[in-house]
């Protein structure tokens, strides 16, 4: 398999889909940063007075430098600086002067993620959500209810992020910014010595003249500067340096890495300190209540005192449980009452209006009887106090709980982030090799070709290739893969895994953003943003679900508050000290707490994050709930060959001659032709090549030059060397440009055919000169995974552009009983597409590269990577190691995670369907049950921790096929 440079590292693992106009002019370095470029389209130019009236009515704006309008093609270009005027303002000016802009390039989208902070369920998520797409200029927004996150595409000429934050907290939510546009090779430097503006501006023009930098941001206030750079020129020592290097006279610059706080797990301890707190308040003035309201008067003659009338029928105990009962209601409880606001402003309701509402039922109709009892010297009736209290009580110790389940669903995601080391031991080398000097410094100051070196037992920082020393390093934590992988100089090192034994002395080549550690949390982080198919029913039930349960709360209250009235029932199923009234409420009050929809908002995302963490740490990477839900159904898996069901390191096992050419000016023609070919099979030809020159006495590595160098894919290449055509490929070229195919020569390819050998033929102006056999060994997996998936009811088939005899041998091995041979890539495509029409779940599982239109076309697109080849943007699950089992381990889990979101279903609606039944009083004609409403509470809070819980359960998942053998011998299959 061949690996992505440096530049397929740059590409964003989740890329906005918005389509968006861009429009400007290369960006000149040269000139001032800040100025920009913009073209418009405008319409109803029918002359060049027009165009002057546009000149000059938008020349006259603020912040404008130039502006040149085509009448004849009717494009407006605009330079301005995006700190005085913006791209809509320019926009609007135009419109004003009387001409349509009848395209509106939106050219700086940006993307900025935010913590969000008060979300309880996905009416929650749904309406940050709203409230944000509502905001002009913001034109995508992704709210993830359990990451507690949102992702928003905004153009940052109309809106920035301080406005967006504001649309949050209008909403009713809190909002923090995580990071905002293209974070990629980005420092953050705290910086010593800036008391004044001029500081500030002398440091900012050193930075922003230095080479490589492309952006800087300072920040006086904090003392702190955001340096946007190439790390291909510079890197973060460097820019420290510059710093330094800007003091002048007695004036000193010092700047050191700023490393943020964490807050996702500050925030996370903070919130859970909160609860817990507030719980622990809570119930220091509910547990009073309930033992005065239902423990004492049921002791004589201990209670007898709460009896005690103050005046007129107001008793002690009355007295005392409101004014225990008032702080939870109105203090602690707080935070229902601005919830139940913000969304009722909204338009919608939560959890917090069915709370609210509840409580308050329940509050002001005991206020409503102790104001009774304390004017009237004959009225005896009974207080919910106790209701009210513990019902918030029991409320608060469930999100205390469900929030600390909840911390643990990314459990899988922190070990990941945690595995970089913090420190590594950077080396200089002389011009021989030898190691100078040694200095321990922060990983995050790691620059690109920096040598480190790593000792036993000690993680490596950074991706790099090993120069010196032999070792064997263990990337479970990375790949899943618990056996060691012998490393020695010109090996690949991934950053965070551990060196087992020896000293290696690494190159740099990855750091940053740009690692393969980095760019898996970052694909996990997105996966769990993005929302499931599944959960659109979750969506759609949380519309009208709390309206809903407050109709049916009204009902209950009605059908057992006229029945009671008018004597439908016998008076002796009101219990003492109720009347029929009270009775009702408590039946309605309970209906509106039991039916809380907060579980059902967290059955999905929070599977989902289980299931992607707990992919990641096992080397598979799940692009979203999409990939993850579509994952399930799948019942054909397409697989191609090269690399994917062979090791992807073809050899060549013999050279033959048809011709009169001498082996070493074939060789050399043949190695001319394949010298620019990217191809593994071409590679193999020129190693064999190689040594064949080196047997006939050739040492020279030189190669004569190729002209008209052609490409075709699936076939092979071809190109002119000297005066002589060349073609190099198979017998598809061959039979393209009519080159004739000899009986010697059939048999040949016939022969190495059967043995499951690829033969490459080379003509030389329009006849065959030889050939190469070349075998591609097959992975060891391969057959046992073939046969697992059998076993699942998942059919497997090949789709290869290699010859029909080799891919039949390769099959029969494998155990593949249907064969698509001598398949171009957009062939492959179409393949998938037809099995897709026959009405089948369609899997692709391929190398990334070649086969990226197939990835794409297939329902599911399965990559086959390693180390730092994570960023295969056609793929929907990547599979870190080249291991086949994970193509089974991918499917497995999806099924998994499927079963487990339509358990937590069944536990969320589970509690509604009998809760809300039983809270209606159903059962109370027949058997005396009720379920009081500080119980219904309770029920509540379980539903949404039961639910977290069972997510949780997929922690405990192992990998259905495990491969212990590498030789083939065994495997052992496992369950979740």
């Amino acid at each position: 398999m061949e690996l992505n440079g440096k530049d397929d590292l740059r590409v964003p693992l989740w890329q906005p889909t918005d389509s968006v106009t861009a429009s400007s002019s290369t960006t000149d370095h040269s000139k001032d940063d800040r100025v920009q470029s913009i073209s418009f389209r405008v319409g109803d130019i029918k002359c060049a007075s027009c165009a002057v009236s546009i000149e000059s009515a938008v020349g006259k704006l603020n912040g404008v430098e130039s502006v040149l309008v085509s009448p004849l093609q009717g494009h407006a270009a605009v330079t301005y600086i995006p700190e005085l005027v913006n791209a809509r303002k320019i926009k609007e000016c135009i419109e004003e002067a009387g001409f349509a802009v009848s395209e509106f390039p939106e050219r700086d989208i940006v993307v900025c993620r935010l913590r969000i902070k008060g979300m309880a369920c996905t009416s929650c998520s749904e309406s940050v959500e709203r409230a944000l797409s509502m905001v002009d200029g913001v034109k995508k927004a992704v709210v993830g209810l359990a990451l507690e996150e949102a992702k928003v595409h905004y153009d940052k000429n109309i809106i920035d992020t301080n406005r967006i934050i504001e649309a949050v907290e209008d909403a009713g939510f809190g909002a923090d910014l995580i990071t905002t546009g293209n974070d990629l090779n980005k420092v953050h430097l705290k910086v010593e010595g800036v008391n004044y503006p001029e500081d500030a501006a002398i440091i900012q023009t050193t930075l922003e003249s230095a080479e490589g930098v492309n952006e800087v941001e300072m920040d006086l206030a904090e003392e702190k500067v955001v340096i946007a750079y190439d790390p291909d020129l510079t890197g973060p020592r460097s820019l420290i340096r510059c710093i330094k290097e800007a003091s002048h006279g007695s004036k000193s610059y010092n700047a050191s890495l700023y490393i943020a706080p964490r807050r996702r797990e500050s925030e996370q301890q903070e919130e859970v300190r909160i609860y817990r707190n507030q719980f622990l308040l809570s119930c220091l003035f509910s547990v009073p209540v309930f033992v005065f309201s239902m423990v004492l008067p049921m002791l004589h003659p201990y209670g007898n005192w709460l009896e005690y009338k103050i005046y007129n029928m107001l008793s002690i105990g009355m007295l005392l449980r409101w004014l225990l009962c008032s702080p939870v209601q109105f203090v602690i409880g707080r935070r229902f009452y601005v919830g139940a606001y913000h969304a009722l402003r909204r338009k919608s309701a939560n959890m917090d209006v069915l709370v609210a509402l509840g409580t308050n039922a329940a509050y002001f109709y005991s206020v409503y009887i102790m104001i009774k009892a304390l004017t009237s010297d004959k009225f005896e009736g009974q207080d919910f106090f106790e209701t009210s209290s513990m019902l918030i009580s029991f409320i608060l110790l469930g999100k205390y709980l469900e929030i600390v389940a909840k911390g643990k669903t990314s459990d899988a995601l922190a070990k990941l982030t945690d595995l970089a080391p913090d420190t590594a031991c950077l080396v200089n080398l002389d011009n021989e090799g030898n190691v100078i000097s040694e200095e321990e410094i922060s990983t995050q100051l790691i620059q690109r070709n920096d040598i480190f070196k790593i000792i036993p037992g000690s993680k490596v920082p950074v991706d790099g290739i090993v120069i010196t020393g032999q070792s064997h390093v263990n990337e479970s934590m990375i790949t899943g893969e618990a056996t060691p992988v012998a490393k020695r100089p010109g090996d690949k090192v991934i950053g965070g895994t551990m060196n087992e034994n020896g000293c290696l002395l690494v190159k740099a080549t990855h750091v940053g953003s740009e690692t393969a550690l980095s760019q898996i949390v970052q694909l996990v982080e997105a996966a769990q943003l993005a929302r499931a198919p599944v959960q659109k029913l979750a969506d759609q039930i949380s519309r009208f679900f709390v309206p809903t349960v407050v109709v049916v709360a009204f009902f209950t209250w009605l059908g057992w508050f006229i029945p009671g009235e008018v004597g439908l029932y016998p008076k002796w199923w009101i219990p003492n000290a109720m009347d029929g009234f009270e009775l009702a409420l408590q039946f309605g009050i309970s209906v509106l707490v039991v039916a809380c929809p907060c579980a059902l908002g967290l059955a999905t995302p929070t599977a989902v994050m289980v299931a992607t963490g707990k992919g990641a740490s096992q080397g598979v990477l799940i692009k979203g709930g999409d990939a993850l839900e579509k994952a399930h159904k799948v019942k054909i898996v397409v697989f191609d060959k090269t690399g994917t069901l062979t090791i992807g390191k073809p050899a060549v096992v013999s050279a033959v001659l048809f011709s009169s050419y001498s082996m070493e000016e074939f060789c050399d023609l043949a190695t001319a032709a394949e010298v620019n070919s990217e191809h593994p099979i071409a590679k193999a030809v020129m190693e064999h090549t190689k040594r064949l020159r080196k047997k006939f006495g050739s040492s020279t590595d030189h190669n004569a030059e190729v002209k008209d160098f052609e490409v075709h894919p699936g076939a092979g290449v071809r190109g002119k060397v000297g005066e002589k055509v060349v073609l190099v490929g198979n017998r598809k070229l061959m039979q393209a440009f009519n080159v004739a195919i000899g009986r010697e020569v059939q048999d040949y390819i016939s022969e190495n055919e059967q043995m499951a050998r690829s033969c490459v033929l080379v003509a030389i102006d329009g006849k065959i000169a030889g050939a190469f056999a070349v075998t591609d060994p097959v992975k060891p997996e391969a057959g046992r995974v073939i046969s697992f998936l059998h076993s699942m009811g998942i059919s497997s088939i090949m789709v290869t552009g290699d010859n029909l005899a080799t891919a039949i041998a390769i099959s029969k091995q494998v155990g593949i009983q249907k064969v698509f041979a001598e398949t171009d890539p957009v062939g492959k495509a179409d393949r998938i597409k037809d099995l897709q029409k026959k009405g089948m779940t369609v899997a692709m599982v391929g190398d990334g590269i070649n086969d990226s239109p197939a990835l794409v076309a297939a329902d599911v697109g399965m990559a086959i990577g390693a180390g730092t080849d994570v960023a295969i943007e056609a793929a929907d699950i990547v599979l870190i190691k080249s291991n086949l089992e994970d193509v089974v381990t991918a499917i497995h889990l999806s099924r998994k995670t499927m079963s487990r979101i339509r358990l937590n279903y069944v536990w969320a609606l589970g509690y509604n369907i009998l809760g809300m039944p039983i809270a209606a009083g159903i059962l109370y004609p027949f058997t005396g049950i009720r379920l009081p409403p500080w119980l219904a509470g309770a029920c509540m809070a379980a539903s949404s921790l039961s639910v977290v819980c069972s997510s949780l359960l997929l922690q405990s998942y192992k990998k259905p096929l495990n491969v212990h053998d590498t030789q083939g011998q065994n495997y052992c299959p496992k369950s979740a």
